[in-house]
């Protein structure tokens, strides 16, 4: 297995070989391949010939810009030596699989990137047959279905194309009107450009966070914030889209949803809902009903149901089709209500002559083109639309972490999924950190043309020099100044219109905290703006803030009292303990509230000029105990471990509510050798398997040796 990536990644640990390329150098990369396929004879000539068309001007370009292996390995930072292993590789072994995802989508240049991939498949005909082919692994579970019901801008219903206008000629007439967009839509982008120009007045936003998830997103914040009407149709109350909603419309959550998915394998599967929705949500079929109607559209959108919405998509889908467009389900357009709801997992296309769906498309050698052949793109690489310069020298990658889904309106609810990286981070290469002064757990401001955040550091070889890295998921419901998005440049792809999520030029420096500090509170606060870093973390029975500003505030007692301190409910008592070392500039803080029968941790806070601070783990496990011993009493106001206790840290495995410091511990008591033997311990990496990376790391750590790269 090869992994092709700039950063060092999890998947590499079960990788033969780590291209860690330039970031934007993939076109080039795939050039090489595709010449050094031609130059050495790897090349299937019957089905080039027979199956496809542009060959000729493909490898033309190709050999225009890659000439030769050591040409690609300069332009993509990579060894001689790891480009033509690779390049072997994928000659020698007929089955060959490019698993590809939003590192190759989300670029200026990711068509090209994706057509660069293709066209190598093509050239040694491994498409269409087992093992074999280009797949795209789509970030979200249901992205194909959306683009199958016309979700994109650029697309109508069922796959058809306003390139086409017998396109847009067969859908009009399909729902019997005249009354039909006839050019492309605006992409997300662009669409929040001309909300903000005034062009569009009134905008409804279904079940995305833009204004976290979009690039250059102070702008499109402030685009909202100009929008004559947002509508903002959500299962979540509170998220940084909502806050600027005029009419917010309750959705159900996915539990509570009736209908169908498809994944990246073409195959459609019925969601049912196991919940009923709460409270006053309504499905997002419905709402969209709901407003055609009082529109004067009704009977348009006089569906009983997702049965009805269904039979129609299927419908149009097969309307003077004939094996025209790849997308048909044609034959499901006849389903009942009961057998709808059987419906089992099923590969489109489903059609009179494949009614138990198609497992396979493309093994006839048949594409769908007017002259059915695959067509080569001639490719020239280019680079992102934005260079480091001079005032921001580094390559910004976004991605994602382990235990969080894209803005964390759900996940972050999650004690246990917050457990595992609690805070915002970046990421920085030793040599980076060294040149900028930025210390290992500390804290970075970065800043681009285009917006600005705060983040812990995170220094690690396992991001090249020249690029930082940090995660897309953190927003103002769970962190101050922590927007990645906001840093992002507005690029996007000519033809997909995806942003250039993976490559801003940024700036890094120290953030200089006059002080550091957290909260743990059993209800949620509202933490001043002194505090200019202020990440909230979800725990079990409490939050979390890790805090630190530029300025300590005048008087820390009063500022402790003021955040922490609330009305007493009748028959409670309250008592606060507190110590202040002004000499140190250190306080603790401790609210304890209680009864007659005992007293129990309401809050506590610590604050000190550094970032050492106590460890939060024990503390935290004191919010579970209905009253503190005298003991507990005394460790918990010092902020230090009682004797038989050790500090747990973070999380390793969210599944298990195993710790890092547990697996490291038994791997040293056990000389445990394998993650399977930790597995059978303590469970860690036995259920979602995330974690074992992981293990493996501590293992070798552990054993003095280096992890697999």
């Amino acid at each position: 297995m090869v992994v092709i990536d700039p950063r060092r990644t999890d998947t590499c640990d079960i990788a033969d070989l780590h291209l860690a390329l330039k970031p934007g150098s993939d076109v080039l990369l795939f050039n090489g391949l595709l010449t050094f396929l031609h130059a050495n004879g790897d090349t299937n000539p019957f089905f080039v010939d027979a199956h496809t068309e542009g060959a000729e001007s493909a490898l033309a370009a190709a050999r225009q810009s890659a000439p030769d292996t050591a040409h690609v390995a300069h332009g993509c930072g990579l060894s001689e030596e790891a480009v033509a292993t690779f390049y072997r590789w994928f000659s020698r072994h007929e089955k060959t699989v490019t698993v590809y995802s939003q590192g190759v989508n989300q670029s200026s240049s990711g068509t090209d990137k994706v057509n660069a991939i293709i066209n190598c498949h093509l050239l040694t005909g491994r498409i269409g047959r087992p093992g074999m082919g280009p797949f795209s692994l789509t970030g979200q579970p249901n992205a194909m279905g959306g683009r199958e019901v016309g979700g994109l801008a650029n697309q109508l219903a069922a796959h058809m194309d306003f390139d086409h206008p017998e396109h847009i000629d067969r859908v009009g007439r399909f729902w019997n009107t005249s009354a039909i967009a006839r050019r492309p839509g605006l992409k997300a982008v662009e669409m929040f450009d001309a909300i903000g120009a005034g062009r569009i007045k009134a905008v409804w936003i279904i079940a995305t966070n833009p204004v976290v998830s979009l690039p250059d997103a102070d702008k499109v914040r402030a685009s909202l914030t100009r929008c004559e009407l947002v509508v903002v149709s959500d299962c979540v109350r509170h998220t940084d889209t909502t806050a600027l909603a005029h009419i917010l419309l309750p959705a159900p959550a996915w539990g509570e949803k009736d209908g169908t998915v498809t994944n990246s394998e073409r195959r459609i599967s019925r969601q049912r809902a196991f919940a009923k929705p709460a409270g006053e949500a309504k499905p997002d079929w419905w709402m969209v009903c709901e407003v055609a109607r009082r529109l004067g559209f009704g009977t348009a959108f006089d569906y009983r149901g997702a049965a009805d919405i269904f039979r129609e998509h299927a419908a149009l889908s097969g309307f003077e089709n004939s094996g025209a467009r790849a997308f048909d389900i044609g034959a499901l357009a006849v389903l009942g209500d009961a057998y709808y709801d059987r419906l089992a997992p099923i590969q489109w296309p489903v059609t009179d002559q494949a009614p138990a769906g198609t497992a396979r498309l493309f093994a006839d050698g048949r594409f769908f083109s007017p002259n059915r052949k695959a067509r080569f793109v001639a490719l020239t690489s280019r680079p992102p639309a934005h260079a480091p310069n001079d005032d921001y020298p580094l390559a910004l990658n976004t991605g994602r972490v382990r235990d969080q889904w894209h803005t964390m309106t759900r996940t972050g609810l999650s004690p246990r999924l917050a457990s595992h990286t609690p805070e915002p981070f970046v990421e920085v290469h030793p040599r980076d950190a060294a040149a900028q002064n930025l210390a290992d757990g500390g804290l970075a401001r970065l800043e681009s043309r285009w917006g600005a955040m705060l983040a812990r550091v995170r220094v690690s070889e396992h991001q090249q020099p020249g690029s930082v890295y940090v995660p897309m998921h953190w927003n103002d419901q769970y962190a101050r100044l922590a927007r990645a998005d906001a840093l992002v440049n507005p690029a996007t792809d000519p033809v997909s219109g995806q942003p250039e999520l993976k490559h801003t030029p940024v700036q890094i420096r120290p953030y200089a905290a006059a002080w550091h500090g957290f909260v743990l509170s059993r209800r949620a606060l509202t933490v001043p703006a002194e505090a200019e870093y202020c990440v909230r973390v979800r725990g079990k029975d409490f939050w979390r803030y890790e805090l630190a500003g530029h300025a300590a505030p005048a008087d820390w007692p009063s500022f402790a009292r003021a955040l922490l301190c609330t009305p007493l409910a009748s028959g409670e008592r309250a008592e606060w303990v507190e110590l202040l070392d002004a000499a140190q500039s250190r306080y603790h803080g401790v609210r304890l509230l209680g009864r007659a029968q005992g007293a129990y941790l309401e809050s506590v806070a610590f604050i000190a000029p550094t970032v050492s601070l106590p460890p939060r783990a024990w503390l935290a496990s004191l919010f579970a105990k209905a009253t503190l011993t005298r003991a507990e009493r005394a460790h918990l106001i010092a902020g230090s471990l009682p004797q038989n206790q050790t500090d747990i840290g973070e999380m390793l495995c969210a599944c298990f509510g195993v710790s890092r410091a547990a697996v490291r511990e038994a791997i040293r008591r056990e000389s445990l050798d394998n993650a399977e033997a930790v597995g059978r311990l303590l469970k860690a990496g036995t259920n979602c398997c995330s974690c074992l990376p992981e293990i493996r790391a501590l293992i070798a750590s552990a054993r003095g040796t280096k992890h697999a790269a």
